[in-house]
């Protein structure tokens, strides 16, 4: 070490490695190799690509091990210093040892980490918020054994909850993460030269009493120890996966937005107290493959019980705290939450005057969106927004993500806005499977009916009741829109005859005025200019079409899909179309989807099952027989 150089960044680096041992031998930790590699290499270019590139390390067992091989850094890129510790005094042991030689601003990484951080972005921070210590903090999947921390509305820690917590103790899933950007002065006189002490329990916890500003950085970057077996075979999947470069933020993530009420937890209308949260069934599985699968979770609510004085902040921190600590216990967590406390309409007694306004981020609008694509650097066209209400859907349309209506909660039975969800499903569960199985398996099967369709101007897609008709069509319409092609969806439901002049057991086209969609679509197809057209919405739940249409604005050069049951059986529209698809499922698999819908719009017993018998007698005849005239037919994904 160069006398009177300074370091910027250190690596506690002085670990044995005790439960690594059967898998990395006499290794010390830092050197467990990941990915090929020992895990300080990847730490040190790290450092060097954040322009950190005077490193310390502080050194105890295995140390030869780690100076023969790094030298003095150059080889790395960096300039690289040692601290060998004669005997181990802990984290906050070490660093107290190795002042003098960093500088007075320096950033702190523990060497049984894997860290994929942005660190300059990180440093800039502490430095703008003037703070005396930043601590990297994140959600994580256990933080029943973690160090959890609470912070006020500016970002700053009020409270350190080391482990172990109080059994029942509702808090917030905060964790800090062992890695930190520290100011060198008064750390002296915080560490104390004559016993072993913990940068984490001891150090950290005392800065906070001595009345020092504590900012915590939070970010859904990857940062993950391996200090056991299990732990460094996850970060091993997760590297060689790309799961921390998806979290990295060089390029945009990845997220789904989610309404809380009705979605998550059970809608209780107007929840006020942690005693109401009751998480839905499958909901806490359905985070946990999303935060495995490195999609951001961010839920978007409205609370405007806030606004009427109903629910204070404190109160809603605690609701929070339960929510977090429930999804917590089953091994799932929440990267983000943006709450709307607005409403417009005044007149409720003991409201806040200052909360009694019109908004943007109270849903349908898109404000709290928009907020949390700017923070968390998400990817629109890789975003999911899904819900139980129209307002949910409509927020989600409005601000360009894919959306799913779930069939808990009001199940989209608001009716505040007619509207058709790009996608249906029962659940959390099944929308979380249908985002990481459904969709992607879609798309790869219907690539060939997009290639082929990409000159076309009518497609039409037929099959029996629940084959996936309009998810295929509305996978059609996202390929068009990649490729620069406008396409429109007309559903053979919005030409569906009022209820009381349709009957089952009469023919499956005798339920559609199928000449008056002919009468729309020849016109539209064969348009050399734009056309609008006012399309009728179905409602599923009340079985009848919302008082409002829906206007589209159709151009020449536009794709217009015709999806519906008997869309293949008419004559007149399978010959005027360019191109036509049969879907099909595995019957099994289509069975018990059409019980769920009709069991979902209230029917049961022997009325459910006589509704059964009578649609197939209706469809699957005539239905298979016009399957002769798909130029494709696909095989719908069925969930496991």
């Amino acid at each position: 070490m160069t006398a009177g150089q300074r370091f910027d960044l250190v690596i506690l680096a002085g670990g044995r490695g005790t439960r690594l041992k059967a898998r990395t031998g006499d290794l010390p930790k830092p050197m467990a190799p990941i990915a090929g590699r020992p895990a300080l290499e990847h730490q040190l270019a790290l450092c060097r690509r954040h322009g950190f590139d005077r490193v310390l390390l502080l050194l105890h067992h295995g140390h030869e091990a780690i100076q023969r091989h790094f030298g003095d850094g150059t080889s790395f890129g960096v300039t690289l210093g040692c601290h060998v510790e004669a005997a181990p005094r802990g984290t906050a042991g070490a660093l107290r040892d190795s002042l003098a030689s960093l500088a007075g601003t320096f950033l702190v990484l523990y060497g049984d980490t894997y860290v994929d951080v942005d660190l300059r972005r990180m440093w800039d921070t502490h430095r703008q918020a003037g703070a005396d210590a930043t601590l990297f903090v994140h959600p994580n999947d256990h933080p029943f054994d973690s160090d959890l921390v609470e912070v006020d509305a500016a970002g700053f820690v009020t409270t350190l909850h080391p482990c172990p917590h109080p059994e029942g103790a509702d808090l917030e899933n905060l964790v800090t993460a062992g890695l930190f950007v520290l100011q060198n002065d008064g750390l002296q006189e915080r560490i104390p030269a004559d016993r072993p002490s913990d940068l984490a329990k001891h150090t950290i916890p005392g800065l906070l009493a001595d009345g020092r500003r504590l900012l915590a950085y939070r970010s859904p970057e990857y940062i993950k120890d391996f200090g056991t077996p299990e732990r460094l075979d996850r970060v091993e999947r997760d590297v060689r996966n790309g799961i921390a470069e998806r979290l990295s933020g060089r390029a945009l993530r990845h997220a789904v937005f989610l309404d809380r009420d009705g979605t998550l937890n059970r809608d209780v209308n107007h929840l006020k107290h942690p005693d109401q949260i009751e998480l839905l069934d499958g909901a806490p599985a359905a985070i946990r493959r999303l935060n495995q699968a490195a999609r951001l979770t961010v839920v978007i609510t409205n609370q405007s019980a806030l606004a009427r004085g109903e629910l204070t902040g404190e109160g809603l921190q605690r609701v929070h705290a339960r929510l977090s600590s429930l999804l917590g216990r089953q091994g799932a967590y929440l990267d983000a939450m943006y709450v709307c406390p607005h409403h417009p309409d005044r007149g409720f007694p003991g409201e806040i005057p200052e909360l009694k306004v019109a908004c943007d981020c109270r849903k349908p609008g898109t404000g709290s969106i928009d907020a949390a694509c700017r923070d968390l650097l998400v990817d629109r066209a890789g975003a999911w927004m899904i819900g139980d209400t129209t307002s949910d859907i409509e927020s989600g349309r409005r601000a360009g993500l894919r959306t799913i209506l779930v069939r808990t909660g009001h199940a989209g039975s608001d009716g505040k806005f007619p509207f058709r969800p790009d996608y249906v499903t029962s659940d959390l569960g099944a929308a979380a499977s249908w985002i990481l199985d459904g969709h992607p398996t879609m798309c790869r099967r219907l690539a060939p009916v997009a290639a082929a369709a990409r000159e076309a101007r009518l497609v039409v897609i037929g099959g029996l009741a629940r084959t996936g008709k309009s998810s295929a069509a509305q996978i059609l319409k996202e390929t068009m829109h990649v490729w620069g092609r406008e396409t429109h969806i007309l559903p053979f439901d919005s030409w569906l005859k009022p209820q009381g002049e349709r009957a089952e057991g009469t023919g499956v086209d005798s339920r559609f005025d199928t000449r008056q969609l002919l009468d729309v679509v020849a016109p539209l197809v064969g348009a050399a200019e734009r056309r609008t057209l006012d399309l009728p919405i179905y409602d599923r739940a009340r079985r009848a079409m919302y008082d409002r249409p829906v206007q589209i604005s159709i151009g020449p050069e536009d794709l217009v899909i015709v999806e519906g049951v008997p869309a293949l059986m008419s004559d007149e529209l399978a010959a005027r179309a360019d191109l036509r698809v049969h879907m099909e499922i595995a019957e099994s698999a289509r069975v018990e989807l059409l019980h769920a819908d009709y069991r979902w719009r209230g029917e049961s017993g022997e009325r459910l099952a006589a509704l059964l018998a009578s649609r197939a007698a209706d469809e699957t005849g005539p239905v298979e027989a016009a399957r002769s005239r798909a130029d494709f037919v696909v095989t719908a994904w069925a969930r496991e």
